[in-house]
C-alpha cells in the first residue's frame, strides 16, 4: 500500500470523559488500533483535530521508518488525505510526500 492508501484507512474511534482532577473533566479520544494515537482536551473539535494530526504523523513516521502501519480494514475510496494534511496545517513535507505518492 502507498502512503495515500494508508492515510485513507479508517480506524475505530474511542471517546471517553476522564476526570483530570476532582470535578474537572476532559475529553479523551483515541484510535486504539493505531498505537499511541490519543488526544485530550476540553473542546471536541479541538481534540478531534489533534487526534487526526497525530494519526497522520504516526502513519507517516512509520512509513518513513520502513514499518507497516496497522491496516485493520480497507482504505476508504472517498478519502482525500492530501486535503486532510493541508487542512490540519501539517508541514509542506507531508503534503509533498502525499503529492509524490499520487504520481
Amino acid at each position: 500500500m502507498n502512503l495515500r492508501e494508508l492515510l485513507s484507512v479508517p480506524y475505530l474511534l474511542e471517546a471517553e470523559a476522564v476526570e483530570a482532577e476532582a470535578g474537572r473533566w476532559r475529553l479523551r479520544l483515541a484510535y486504539p488500533e493505531l498505537p499511541g494515537c490519543t488526544a485530550e482536551g476540553h473542546l471536541l473539535e479541538d481534540v478531534l483535530r489533534e487526534l487526526e494530526r497525530r494519526r497522520v504523523e504516526i502513519i507517516v513516521s512509520l512509513v518513513e521508518a520502513g514499518k507497516q502501519p496497522p491496516v485493520p480494514r480497507e482504505p476508504l475510496a472517498s478519502s482525500d488525505p492530501l486535503w486532510t494534511a493541508n487542512d490540519l496545517g501539517l508541514s509542506a513535507g507531508v503534503a509533498a510526500l502525499l503529492g509524490s505518492a499520487a504520481k
